[in-house]
């Protein structure tokens, strides 16, 4: 395991203090990682620490791929009151940016972290984005116990009321079902047979999935984000930034591989 921390010279603020003030930022940055590796160490990992200079953003990112990392993990810097409700702009960059999944930890008191992850939730819209979550969710969980739930989300704000007729919504939900029943075959690809699967209504998609957290302690949530170029990759989707802002387990953002 990887410890990195990053002193944030690109700031404005850091810009016009002097070298030591960096140099001593440096040294708080080196006890810290040196700490989380002792933690990580008395769990039986083994560590390399580093600490960088620049941009934080872009030096985990350089970081990631220098050194072959499958995996990122960092707090969404959620905290009480009115900051909660915003993501990091450094956390944000990570998720919009990365090329391997992004594991976000709210660092709030009422997150609730569990591990080994005995309960996985893994929505899907059918999409390529989807189906990838789904097996690198499973990919990355350990353990014969885990249970993994597959949700899909049927928008009724989305439809309008002219056309939430009982005979549309039998289609819909017959959508959505095939929606899962076509996970659920990924899911088998990637070795776990008996997935546990619902559709769920709701008028927002975010809020529904986090009742759904709520009400089968779910301790892990695997969302995907689109594997777009361009401008567009930097546009986080409204779904999956509330998700990984307010969701009170670990959220798992992985994004679809874009063709080279």
């Amino acid at each position: 395991m990887h410890v990195l921390s990053v002193v944030d010279t690109a700031a404005d603020g850091l810009r016009r203090v002097s070298d030591e003030a960096v140099d001593e930022l440096e040294r708080d940055a080196e006890q810290l990682v040196s700490e989380t590796a002792a933690t990580a160490e008395e769990r039986g990992l083994e560590t390399v620490t580093a600490v960088g200079r620049g941009d934080p953003y872009e030096e985990i990112g350089a970081y990631a791929n220098r050194e072959g990392a499958d995996l990122i993990a960092m707090p969404t810097h959620g905290h009480r009151g009115l900051e909660r409700f915003f993501l990091g702009s450094t956390t944000e960059r990570v998720v919009r940016h990365a090329d391997v999944p992004v594991l976000t930890i709210r660092p709030d008191e009422d997150a609730r972290i569990a591990h080994p992850y005995r309960n996985v939730l893994l929505p899907t819209d059918g999409s390529d984005c989807s189906d990838e979550a789904v097996r690198t969710g499973i990919g990355v969980v350990t353990g014969d116990d885990a249970e993994f739930h597959l949700l899909s989300v049927i928008d009724t704000m989305a439809l309008g009321a002219d056309v939430r007729t009982e005979m549309q919504m039998e289609s819909l939900e017959e959508s959505a079902n095939q929606i899962l029943e076509d996970a659920a075959a990924v899911a088998a690809d990637s070795g776990v047979d008996s997935p546990t699967t619902a559709v769920e209504y709701g008028s927002s998609i975010p809020n529904t999935i986090l009742s759904y957290i709520d009400d089968h302690e779910i301790d892990l949530l695997v969302v995907g984000t689109h594997g777009r170029t361009g401008f567009e990759r930097f546009l986080l989707g409204s779904v999956t930034e509330k998700l990984i802002r307010t969701s009170p387990v670990p959220v798992l953002t992985v994004r679809e591989p874009t063709e080279e």
